[in-house]
């Protein structure tokens, strides 16, 4: 398994700062004034960096990841050599980084395509590739995700969304790659440039993974519309989706009273009612849309009041947490639930939808939680209880070797029946004793699944911790 990415700035060199002083009278910006241009140039890399380009990695990444071959290249005297480290490398992670104009930008706008040549020491496949990344807003980034690699040199092509929106772009570069099944690998770039093919056709922007979906929420919840795609022809016959950042596209609002859609792609909830949010890319309407059911004003959870001291958080805007690894595992291949998380007035939420089955890890470090004596969360059930509803909480406790089903794992499991106290649009609490894990030294994992044929789908947590009596 490839390990995952963290994108934080590592500054390898003093960045100055330029003080504009106004010593003098103000004047008037003469009808003569040229409006400021920014370079066109379209080269990156070609034997050596074109002036003004900077070398960024990230914070955990292998430092050391990135040099100059001048023994393996396409053409010319040298090539970018990328060594990702194996798994457990002192050194870093992963390699990864960004290649920035410090120059101030460049101008973009008249070329359709980041294009370049590039072969690996093995077949392998990069995590994320792309540009538009610079450590600011990133507002214009893109990312081909899953970029495979062969033995033999291949020219590769990342289309522009919206070329006109790059006058004046920083982030010419980006990578971000793993060791694969716990080896890492070598891999080399040449010939790394921005070009005009004129054979990028058939633009498909797509929102929400091109689905149309619709959610039940609430007056002040905040919800991002995500999974932003462009996908084009590249002239050959292939066809090539990119992950495009929200400032590609243009959205809309069918009812802005009821929510409105910022430039970034953020739904803000305003009033009760119903409003369908659409978006275009440069000109083309793009598939999917998010249907906004505003069932009014939210009821939040119970104030925890017991002592911090006598609890371990996992989550909660009332307690420290302790460090989380995920609080959804994505589990292939049979678990279908996703996260729809909110937070309104500050104050977070976990949402679990198309909801099966779902663990929340925190094992770095695991928990020890033996004067610890039961567990405690909020759980909402939007709209209605399934008649057949039937909820198992599952605690496990990874065992002296703290790892996740090394063997010594031991485990309790917590049925929730349905009763009386289990009602929909209102938060439920639940509380159960530990006593029935022993060992409960080194815990670092929760399990929440429909047992029996539950048909729960929808589902929100919160204040979920461990305490003492």
């Amino acid at each position: 398994m490839k390990t995952s990415k963290k994108l934080f700035l590592k500054i390898t060199k003093p960045l100055a700062l330029l003080l504009l002083v106004n010593l003098g009278c103000e004047r008037d910006i003469s009808d003569e004034a040229v409006q400021a241009t920014f370079s066109t140039n379209r080269i990156i890399f070609s034997d050596t960096f074109s002036a003004g380009l900077e070398y960024y990695p990230y914070l955990d990444s292998k430092f050391e990841a990135f040099s100059v071959d001048t023994e393996v290249k396409y053409q010319g005297t040298a090539s970018m050599r990328f060594d990702v480290p194996n798994e457990g490398d002192r050194n870093g992670a992963y390699a990864g980084a960004i290649f920035r104009d410090d120059n101030g930008g460049r101008d973009l706008s008249k070329y359709d395509a980041l294009t370049f040549w590039a072969k690996a020491s093995k077949a392998a496949t990069i995590n994320d590739i792309g540009f538009g990344q610079d450590f600011g807003q990133n507002k214009f980034q893109v990312s081909k995700r899953g970029l495979r690699l062969t033995t033999n040199w291949v020219k590769y092509t990342i289309p522009i969304p919206d070329a006109s929106k790059l006058k004046q772009e920083k982030g010419m570069f980006w990578y971000a790659e793993g060791p694969e099944n716990g080896d890492g690998y070598s891999f080399w770039i040449d010939e790394l440039q921005f070009e005009k093919l004129g054979t990028i056709a058939q633009p498909r922007p797509s929102i929400l993974n091109g689905d149309n979906i619709s959610v039940n929420t609430f007056i002040g919840v905040n919800i991002n519309v995500a999974d932003l795609n462009q996908t084009f022809n590249l002239g050959t016959g292939e066809d090539i989706s990119i992950s495009s950042a929200p400032g590609y596209f243009i959205f809309s609002s069918s009812n802005p009273s009821v929510a409105s859609v910022s430039e970034t792609g953020v739904v803000e909830v305003l009033s009760a009612g119903n409003s369908v949010i659409t978006a275009t890319l440069d000109g083309v309407e793009a598939k999917g849309s998010l249907t906004i059911n505003s069932i009014g004003s939210f009821v939040f959870a119970p104030t925890p009041v017991r002592d911090s001291n006598n609890v371990v958080s996992i989550f909660s805007d009332h307690y420290p947490n302790t460090p989380v690894d995920f609080f959804n595992g994505y589990w292939q291949p049979y678990q279908t639930t996703q996260s729809a998380d909110f937070s309104i007035q500050g104050d977070n939420f976990l949402n679990y939808t198309n909801f099966n089955f779902v663990g929340i890890q925190f094992a770095n470090p695991t928990l020890n939680l033996t004067d610890k004596s039961n567990l405690h969360f909020n759980m909402y059930i939007p709209n209605a209880v399934p008649s057949n509803f039937d909820f198992l909480v599952t605690i496990v406790d990874f065992g002296p070797d703290k790892v996740n089903g090394g063997g010594d794992d031991t485990r309790q499991q917590l049925f929730v029946r349905k009763s009386p106290s289990i009602v929909a649009d209102s938060w439920i609490t639940i509380e159960f004793s530990l006593n029935g894990l022993t060992p409960r030294n080194n815990v670092g994992l929760i399990i929440f699944e429909n047992i029996n044929f539950s048909s729960l789908r929808n589902l929100y947590l919160d204040n979920i911790y461990f305490y003492k009596n």
